[in-house]
Formats: C-alpha cells, structure tokens, sequence
C-alpha cells in the first residue's frame, strides 16, 4: 500500500470516528421513566341527597404525577380527584361546585386493552374539560367503573386504561385498581359504604418532552 492510500485511510477514518462523536454528542439526555403506584389516595366529597339528582360538594385533591404527589398548587396539577369524579387541568370550567381553575393543557382518553400493552400515545385523542361535559365521563360503564348494586360498590372496570398528557405536554398512563382503602380484594357492602373513597392505583409518566412512548 502505498503512503497515499495510507493517508486517505487514516483521513477516512478520523473523520468517521469524529462523526460518530458529534453523533453521540447531538443524542439527548433522557430523564427516566417513571413507574409506581399511588395507594389510599384519599378523594372525600359531600353529597346532598335532598336534590334530584344528588348534588356533590367539597374540595377537590390535585394530583402531579411529575412528583407523584397531591398538591395544593394552583397551576402544577395534572388531576383533580373527588369521588369518582376526575378533572383534568386544561379546557373550561365544567360548572361542578368548587371545581380548580384550568390554566394547563391536560387532556384523556380511556383505551380498552392491558397496562402493559399501552405503550405508544395517541396524541390526536386527548379530550378536555368543557361546559358540554368532562373529558372522563362519570357513571356505571361510562368511564374508569362500573357499579356492582349487589354491594352497591364502584369497581375499577377490568381493561380500562386511562392515557393523560399532563398540564405541560408531558404523558402519563393509569390503572385504577381500587376505590376503597387498602384496596382489598373482595368488596363487602360494609367496605362499599364506610371505606370508599381511596384511590389505588397504578401509573408510569413520561417526563420528556415530545416522547410519545412509556
């Protein structure tokens, strides 16, 4: 080989392993995903049964599931909880009493299939809070649960995962697993009436901006 051929290898080869480098230096640094369970999130609401229908009241809890926490901020929640109901921070007032001011750009939608099988978000599928309705419809079958009258319990309907973008763009997955404390594992009519009202459930957030995958 002669001593040009040698050169333009050598050349060749600097200015692919400096690509590579500016390559590896152009990659983002990714913050983790995170993965937990939230347990007895507890969620109360007083209701007035003398009006038809019964009217609800109390303050709602706020949820940020970038610190998987509650919290009493006015702008860094993602959710809001109280009963069965759940809010999400973006959208308009929905006219429910005590309801938090939205000044985020939250949204849901539910899809019907496993946790772990939910792995991609449909950024086109998003609902929000609006005077027409809220974005995660309450009653038996129509959202997160169904009502056993037998016990007269609210069960976490089995194949319902609830996909959220948060308040700042970000994306969060949930499966509810119970609504009564310590989530047991057979509900009686004594549990379904004096400890309900605490959430358990299952969630994984992605905490990168417009990274549309868990």
């Amino acid at each position: 080989m002669n001593m040009l051929k040698k050169m333009t290898i050598a050349s060749a080869l600097i200015i692919g392993l400096s690509a590579c480098s500016d390559d590896d230096n152009n990659v983002p640094n990714l913050d983790p995903v995170t993965s937990d369970q939230v347990t007895n999130l507890h969620a109360p609401q007083e209701t007035d049964y003398t009006q038809n229908p019964p009217a609800a009241s109390g303050d709602f809890v706020r949820f940020s599931f970038a610190t998987g926490q509650t919290t009493t901020s006015d702008t860094e929640w993602d959710i809001a909880l109280r009963g069965t109901t759940i809010l999400v921070n973006g959208g308009t007032a929905t006219g429910i009493a005590e309801e938090p001011s939205r000044n985020g750009n939250a949204g849901v939608y539910l899809v019907d299939d496993t946790f772990a099988n939910v792995t991609e978000v449909n950024t086109a599928g998003f609902n929000q809070d609006s005077a027409a309705g809220l974005a995660l419809a309450t009653g038996s079958g129509n959202g997160w649960y169904t009502y056993d009258p037998s016990v007269m319990a609210i069960l976490p309907t089995p194949g319902k995962v609830l996909v959220f973008r948060t308040h700042d763009g970000r994306y969060a997955k949930v499966e509810i697993l119970s609504y009564y404390r310590d989530a047991p594992a057979v509900i009686t009519e004594d549990i379904a009436l004096n400890d309900l009202r605490y959430y358990t459930f299952n969630y994984v957030y992605q905490p990168n901006e417009a990274v549309t995958t868990f």
